[in-house]
């Protein structure tokens, strides 16, 4: 049931990101520090991935890479920016279900280790409750040798093993 409701959220905050990263990518060349700024990253972008891509196909990486006109660099700087921001908060979605599963999980093993606590005390309360229970029955035991009515309260013997089996005599 959570499934589908954390996949319909993650749907939505992308659809609602989506907007926000195309007004991030029409505001991106209007500034000049900013629009120079992101043509830097768009060239050393572009510089990049031709590397990578002539690498990638074995030709000559020691050729000069012509660098993008000043629109193009814009339009791909913006492009990557918006992407940027669609992902990181789409990372940022993962790391926040990531920590609250952490967290529920966490939750369940400490009720698990409280309810095993709980067992071994009742076990061990029970054990005591046992030994007590022998010692009286001893106690019984030996009143009854002393007031010799040791047939009559001959616990012990009548419900001793024999071969694995009770004695029901």
């Amino acid at each position: 049931m959570i499934l589908p409701v954390v996949k319909l959220g993650t749907l939505a905050l992308k659809t609602f990101c989506k907007p926000i990263a195309n007004r991030l990518k029409k505001e991106a060349g209007l500034h000049p520090r900013f629009r120079q700024f992101i043509i830097n990253i768009a060239q050393a972008n572009h510089r990049f991935t031709t590397t990578v891509q002539r690498r990638i196909y074995g030709h000559a990486t020691n050729v000069a890479i012509r660098p993008l006109n000043e629109e193009k660099a814009v339009q791909a700087a913006a492009d990557l920016l918006g992407e940027l921001f669609v992902f990181m908060v789409a990372a940022g979605a993962v790391v926040f279900e990531v920590q609250r599963s952490s967290k529920s999980e966490a939750r369940k093993e400490e009720m698990r280790i409280q309810v095993l606590q709980e067992m071994k005390q009742k076990d061990e309360e029970l054990a005591r409750e046992v030994e007590l229970l022998k010692q009286k029955l001893e106690e019984i035991e030996e009143l009854a040798k002393g007031r010799k009515l040791a047939g009559f309260f001959n616990f012990k013997h009548g419900h001793t093993l024999e071969n694995g089996k009770a004695n029901t005599k």
